[in-house]
């Protein structure tokens, strides 16, 4: 996965960028509110990663990977070259990868 946000992790940064999974619903939330959901949806698509995360232990994610992060973590930033919001989090905030998803019979 490329990064072309213009934001570039320093040091323990992992720059995260959140997804919703797949919904049944119909109803379309505003902007302003998908944005204030950010601050404690939990799942993310890892864009880069920071030189020095988990220095004493194996990677816990990798470019593209899906993963759940803690909530309330890290800092919001609109991507200065695409204008894209993104997170980023400390390495030790991501906790658990998705392998797979529940796909609603509606979104097939």
């Amino acid at each position: 996965m490329k990064n072309e946000s213009g934001l570039k992790p320093k040091g323990r940064a992992v720059l995260v960028k959140h997804y919703e999974p797949p919904k049944t619903g119909m109803i379309e939330l505003l902007d302003v509110t998908k944005e204030r959901g950010l601050m404690v949806e939990q799942r993310a698509v890892v864009i880069e990663v920071g030189p020095a995360c988990w220095p004493d232990e194996e990677p816990r994610a990798y470019p593209g990977d899906k993963v759940l992060i803690s909530k309330m973590a890290g800092y919001l930033a609109k991507g200065p070259k695409d204008g894209v919001m993104y997170a980023l989090v400390n390495d030790r905030d991501i906790f658990c990868g998705i392998d797979g998803e529940f796909e609603p019979e509606a979104a097939k």
